[in-house]
């Protein structure tokens, strides 16, 4: 709830379920920033007033605000938000030029409004259903700053945004961003979480003592170079204990996150759209409206702030018709055929899939124009008769005839040289006139600061879409930034382009999704490479990397699930040797690291193995029978290193899926423990694995030991042997405690190491795993 405290000078007091957030406005009518944390009782300003930082004389070497004022050095104050001069030298929140040239802002309280639900959205995504809402207005001569605040209590969560309002002559506004939080200690780290394509969401811990640290994209897009999400917390935080704060942004574009630390000592945290490059014309009356921020605290380590986000995500980001919506599971096209694709191949491919359990089928690329290739096409979304003759509604009509539903791949913001419509349109793609024009992957990127180029591509896919009984469409973005420049724009306007392009991004987008509302929309870009709150706010899951190596996504997903939910985190089945890293894994070990995110397989499963389809087979009837726990679970990290230790979680600890996967084997080390995460400590749970089958293959030459003829290791007599020769996995079947569970682990049957084996042994070489089920018993 938010509480406005009566006194000289209001005070605002915003409480979640079990935090408190709390600023007033000084005598010189600035916000002063007070207390983000653990939830506290706050009933006066005369209580505030004893949390406030006390001031009698300046700082040396500092500057003064006023006379008035003389003991004010904004430098040394904790802000709500900060511009640029007057004496605060920290990074500002806002920053604009003046048509006399002059940058000093000084923008002081004016107004508040309290309302219980807050504007509708405008041009950009916003958090849906909040609490309370709360605007508070500061100006200056030809300026208005409304800073508006958002209280989301069943998440813990505080939302911030800002609109800023030209009254006066032209001016250049150069930076205004989401949120400022200003902390009066230091001492904290930062975990930020960076990467490259196919190695997205590695996360990164810098200690902060001094200094700025700079997290931020220029690519145009979020970017697999630095997510948006970042947390600030104790140095010494587990999973388990310690005070972290979560902060991210529901935007898709360039952003920017700053952690500070001033020579006072005082941290200083700022998130929004990154500065650089940016500059956008406010004429008298025209108004620039921020992306909203978002923001948790938990003093219970980064599992208690992870809960924060992921339960605000799924209840107040992700479209309302979807956020408890079944996925289907699905198979896609892209690894078995990439462009090389027909009809026949399609359908064939499908009816394997079918047989397995699979739900929706995906057509990936290579199905319009002349795209044989990346190099052309793009833009052209037109059938290519010669591999589909009866087009996108005879293949829909003998997918969904097997009893499967239909998607289909589409990157409608790109375009080739190569192409009908680029050669219609030139000036429809971003290029700067007469200037060499670097392009990725043979594409341009369309326009979409331009209003023609938004419209054409919204009744295209509209057409598209239309065309037949689609389920689902994988939306693609395979290139980054470079050369900005907009043909539509006149040169004083080229500093707006990157943020316009997103404004018409989220309007092709956010109609679309209104007018297929029962298509599932899945964002892609090159993977994770624009994997943000606000494209989740219009499709409900992202492919969360193009490496689909088991391995390197345990890494991957992990990054995703501590500020995002897994069920919004698109996860394949892939080949082995994986087609991006090479690496062999076994097939148990692809099934359950993609089973904990939206799963999905994407190999060619005609040509599995009778044993390989039997398992996938029985992988998929399993995993329905425990989707909700996945798909609607809360996520919680264990170890994580050698050994990966997962557990999902239903809300009301009545079932729980848990995994245990190891990268390298480690010789004669045969004890380890399963430690689960998220249950209720008094009920009593039934802990058990579904035991498969040994493959005999797996102990290479030892086979001989037990054989009483020699049998040549991978030769065919070795693949008859491990076709016929039946071993069980071990297994694991106990009823304990939830708090036995998570505080002593159950000890798991003995590693192989080498000297002996049966079937109460676990084989688990390198990169091997297991799942684990938990049922409440009542």
């Amino acid at each position: 709830m938010i509480r406005i405290l009566d006194g000289e000078r209001p005070a605002f007091v915003l409480d979640t379920a079990n935090t408190t957030y709390a600023f007033m406005i000084t005598p010189s009518g600035h916000p002063e920033h007070i207390y983000y944390g653990r939830k506290i009782e706050l009933e006066s300003v005369e209580e505030l007033e004893a949390l406030r930082q006390k001031r009698e004389f300046e700082p040396g070497n500092a500057i003064v605000y006023s006379e008035e004022h003389p003991a004010l050095a904004l430098e040394d104050t904790c802000l709500e938000f900060s511009a640029l001069g007057h004496g605060d030298l920290r990074e500002p929140f806002l920053e604009i030029a003046r048509s006399d040239g002059s940058r000093t802002t000084d923008l002081l309280y004016k107004s508040h409004a309290l309302s219980d639900s807050a504007p509708p959205e405008g041009d950009l995504p916003a958090s849906h259903t909040c609490g309370e809402f709360l605007s508070v207005d500061y100006e200056e001569e030809g300026l208005t700053l409304e800073l508006r605040y958002r209280v989301f209590p069943d998440c813990d969560v505080i939302t911030r945004s800002a609109v800023l309002t030209n009254t006066g002559d032209t001016i250049e506004l150069e930076r205004l961003l989401s949120m400022q939080l200003d902390l009066p200690s230091s001492g904290y780290s930062i975990s930020s979480f960076h990467g490259a394509w196919a190695r997205e969401m590695q996360r990164v811990t810098t200690p902060l003592f001094a200094g700025r640290f700079v997290v931020e994209s220029r690519a145009g897009c979020s970017s697999n170079r630095a997510n948006p999400f970042i947390m600030l917390h104790e140095p010494n935080a587990t999973e388990t204990a310690g005070e972290v704060y979560g902060f991210n942004l529901i935007y898709s574009g360039n952003h920017y996150e700053s952690a500070e630390v001033n020579a006072y000592g005082k941290t200083r945290v700022v998130t929004g759209i990154n500065p650089t490059g940016f500059r956008f014309r406010l004429e008298n009356g025209e108004r620039f409206e921020a992306p909203e921020a978002v923001m948790t605290y938990s003093p219970l380590g980064f599992t208690g702030q992870s809960v924060n986000m992921h339960r605000f995500v799924r209840e107040h980001i992700i479209r309302p018709e979807w956020k408890d919506k079944e996925r289907p599971i699905l198979l896609n096209s892209w690894e078995a055929f990439y462009f090389n694709i027909t009809e026949r191949s399609l359908v064939s491919l499908a009816k394997a899939g079918r047989d397995l359990g699979i739900e929706l089928f995906v057509m990936d690329d290579g199905w319009f124009g002349e795209r044989n290739n990346d190099s052309c096409s793009l833009g052209d979304w037109d059938v290519n008769p010669k591999k589909l003759p009866g087009g996108l509604p005879r293949l829909g009509s003998k997918i969904t005839a097997l009893g499967l539903q239909f998607g289909i791949w589409v990157e409608p913001e790109m375009v080739n040289v190569k192409s009908r419509l680029y050669e219609q349109h030139p000036d429809w793609a971003m290029a700067i006139p007469g200037r060499l024009h670097s392009e990725g992957r043979h594409q341009r990127i369309l326009d979409f600061a331009n209003p023609a180029v938004t419209d054409y591509i919204t009744e295209k896919m509209t057409e598209v879409f239309s065309s037949a009984d689609i389920s689902y469409v994988k939306w693609d973005m395979n290139r980054v930034f470079s050369d900005v420049f907009s043909p539509y724009l006149p040169a004083e306007r080229q500093g707006e382009v990157a943020h316009r392009y997103m404004i018409g991004l989220y309007k092709v987008m956010r109609t679309l999704s209104e007018r297929f509302p029962d298509i599932l929309f899945e964002g892609c870009a090159s993977g994770g490479n624009r994997f943000d709150l606000g494209i989740l706010r219009y499709f409900p899951q992202i492919w969360g990397s193009d490496n689909t190596d088991a391995l390197s996504r345990t890494a991957i997903e992990e990054g995703y699930s501590y500020g995002y939910p897994l069920s919004s985190v698109g996860s394949h089945v892939a080949a082995s040797p994986n087609h991006q890293t090479l690496r062999s894994t076994p097939l148990e070990t692809r099934y359950n690291v993609a089973a904990f995110g939206a799963l999905g397989y994407e190999l060619n499963v005609r040509d599995m193995t009778a044993l390989q389809r039997l398992s996938t087979r029985s992988q998929i009837t399993l995993y329905k029978a425990w989707r909700e726990v996945f798909q609607t679970g809360q996520f919680f990290r264990g170890r994580s290193g050698n050994v990966h230790e997962w557990t999902c979680v239903t809300e009301d600890k009545s079932r729980a899926v848990g995994m245990l996967m190891r990268e390298l084997s480690v010789p004669n080390r045969q004890s380890e423990r399963y430690f689960a995460s998220g249950l209720d400590p008094d009920r009593t749970y039934r802990f058990y694995n579904v035991s498969g089958r040994v493959n005999v293959k797996l102990f290479g030459s030892l086979i001989n030991t037990m054989s009483p003829l020699h049998i040549r290791q991978d030769s065919f007599m070795h693949g008859i042997v491990a076709r016929m020769v039946k071993i069980g996995e071990e297994k694991e079947d106990y009823c304990v405690k939830g708090s036995v569970l998570m505080r002593a682990g159950v000890a798991l049957a003995p590693d192989f190491s080498g000297t002996g084996f049966n079937d109460k042994v676990r084989v688990f070489p390198d990169f091997a795993s297991r799942m684990y089920y938990m049922v409440a018993v009542d």
